[in-house]
């Protein structure tokens, strides 16, 4: 979703955006030579593997994406000399914090998804010192999975849907992620960056105002994390400060604002 949503984004610019298929992170033989042949200014990261319950058994899989490959991807800007604008994510948190995380708090991982992210930070930082790393939450958009195309289908064909109401992020639109990353990289942006939509809410806040917005009849019933287990744990509460990016002169819409967007689309698309 990301990565299409930067393609549009950087449409009038002069943009390579090869597939898995065109360069698996994991083959650093072949990203070598796609970074060699585009010498880019900036390479955005935006690829992973984002299945935060199939990492947990699939370990060695969620490292050789996220990690290995992230140090891929890092060797070949600075062989290149490229700049490098590698995507992360809140899971780099253990979620016990009561108030947003600051870019400087610890990583402390509970999923192995987080790991693998938490563990390629480090070691960008130590292969590049200047590369730019964004931690974002809870995105959602056009062109894939995502919690909001989720909801609309279940409200479909339930009366009542349960939705997890102990776990609070920052829901983020990729087109507004998307607008921030190559306003970071125009600015020149190092070091670790926060970027999520402004606000922050519950899974089950989230999924009310899908539903309140898209004028449904379905109930949204809260439960616990316990009550809906998972393989991987999530962190209970993973809201991102968003000083960091402020600091750069760039602000995000309101996680709200964003979901109306995306579900004016939707509706556009289908009648399309």
């Amino acid at each position: 979703m990301l990565g299409q949503a930067l393609v549009r984004t950087l449409r009038a610019e002069q943009v390579t955006a090869p597939s898995s298929r065109d360069a698996d992170l994991r083959d650093r033989a072949r990203v070598h030579s796609v970074v060699h042949d585009a010498r880019p200014d900036w390479i955005i990261l935006s690829a992973a593997y984002t299945d935060v319950d199939g990492c947990e058994s699939n370990r060695e899989r969620a490292f050789a994406v996220n990690c290995e490959g992230a140090i891929h991807a890092a060797q070949a800007a600075r062989d290149t000399g490229s700049r490098l604008l590698f995507v992360s994510t809140d899971y780099v948190f253990d979620g016990m914090k009561d108030s947003p995380y600051e870019t400087g708090d610890l990583r402390n991982p509970i999923n192995v998804y987080g790991e693998s992210k938490a563990r390629a930070e480090e070691r960008l930082l130590e292969i590049l010192p200047d590369v730019c790393i964004v931690r974002t939450s809870w995105l959602f958009g056009h062109g894939g999975k995502c919690f909001p195309a989720t909801i609309l289908k279940l409200a479909a064909t339930r009366d009542e849907i349960s939705v997890v109401n102990d776990q609070r992020g920052s829901p983020t639109l990729t087109d507004d992620l998307a607008a921030a990353l190559v306003q970071l990289c125009r600015k020149s942006a190092r070091g670790i960056v926060h970027a999520t939509n402004s606000g922050d809410c519950t899974w089950y806040d989230f999924a009310k105002e899908i539903i309140r917005m898209s004028s449904l009849p379905t109930a949204v019933k809260p439960v616990t994390t316990s009550e809906f287990p998972r393989p991987a744990r999530r962190p209970a509460h993973s809201v991102l400060s968003p000083s960091s990016l402020h600091a750069y002169g760039i602000q995000m819409p309101a996680w709200q604002d964003a979901l109306r967007r995306y579900l004016s689309a939707t509706v556009t698309a289908r009648q399309a």
